[in-house]
């Protein structure tokens, strides 16, 4: 390999997420001639192609894909090395990156995300629902920042407790699970109980990377199971679902209340003794001592915790 030019490193990276010399020049403030021109470089540099022009755009080379977590903790070094020690957002042009569970977006975004762009018009901010690869994208330092949901019930293997160690978290607030049934769904004209709970059918929907519920594992304990006749990985298509059949659909009581006006369901609680759990931030303690990383978070909590009394 010959002698590798640092300033190149960047243009690399943007490359492997844009996948797209147009998209990299628009990102880098660079001429898309310029783009080529390192994108050369970059080949010379590694004896690789690199990339590969197809009808979609660029693909990565095996040996590309082999260098992006060794860039990206490159790149997150030389950040860490040339941090400066204070943060004037007014000014700046950083990028952050999150991950989010679906149901944390209405529960987050409305209460930072104006007072973000009013002290920081020039920051970009990249979101993403959470994902199976988003723990270890947080402990690669891949993203910034992610709110997931974890649990305080001990009997969960999702419990606070086993979240890695390099991580930090700041909880943002606790939620329960409740129940909804359309308006006449017979078993209103029941006994609400445990029974009548496991004598229907159920809706699930799978969110957050998570295909089941600790529900799930607390019934399991007595040999309970619910009757799940669907699956779904969407709450809007769910909570129509939900109000034309006879099936229960539990979901999280925060995000429902903003979800339920103009759905004919009706709330019950769950039959089933659970502790509430937790929408947590989280991030890698690589980022502590990081004025602009701890300026967003101190953001997105303070906004939040404010529109909680009003939930």
């Amino acid at each position: 390999m010959r002698p590798l030019d640092f300033n190149l490193l960047r243009v690399l990276e943007v490359l492997l997420e844009e996948q797209s010399v147009t998209a990299a020049a628009a990102r880098l403030n660079l001429s898309q001639s310029a783009v080529s021109k390192q994108l050369s470089k970059l080949r010379e540099t590694f004896d690789d192609a690199l990339f590969e022009r197809t009808a979609s755009g660029l693909k990565a080379t095996p040996r590309a894909l082999q260098l992006a977590p060794e860039l990206r903790e490159v790149l997150r070094q030389l950040d860490q090395f040339t941090r400066p020690s204070t943060f004037n957002p007014a000014d700046s042009r950083r990028r952050f990156r999150m991950h989010l569970v679906e149901t944390a977006y209405s529960l987050t975004f409305p209460h930072f995300m104006p007072q973000m762009l009013k002290l920081a018009p020039k920051v970009r901010f990249n979101s993403q629902t959470w994902s199976h690869d988003s723990m270890d994208q947080l402990l690669r330092c891949q993203i910034d920042l992610a709110i997931t949901c974890r649990e305080w019930d001990k009997r969960s293997l999702l419990h606070m407790d086993y979240l890695p160690e390099e991580l930090a978290y700041a909880e943002i607030t606790r939620d329960k699970s409740v129940c909804l049934v359309r308006r006449g769904h017979p078993l209103l004209d029941e006994p609400w109980n445990l029974d009548t709970f496991l004598k229907y059918r159920h809706l699930q929907v799978a969110f957050g990377g998570l295909e089941h519920w600790l529900l799930d594992d607390v019934l399991a304990l007595d040999q309970l199971y619910r009757d799940i006749a669907v699956n779904m990985t969407d709450f809007t298509g769910a909570l129509k679902t939900c109000e034309n059949s006879d099936l229960i659909l539990c979901a999280p009581e925060k995000y429902i209340t903003h979800m339920m006006p103009g759905n004919e369901l009706v709330c019950l609680d769950v039959p089933v003794d659970v502790e509430p759990g937790a929408y947590v931030l989280v991030w890698h303690k690589h980022f502590n001592l990081d004025p602009s990383h701890k300026w967003l978070r101190d953001l997105i909590i303070d906004g939040v915790n404010k529109a909680q009394p009003n939930w």
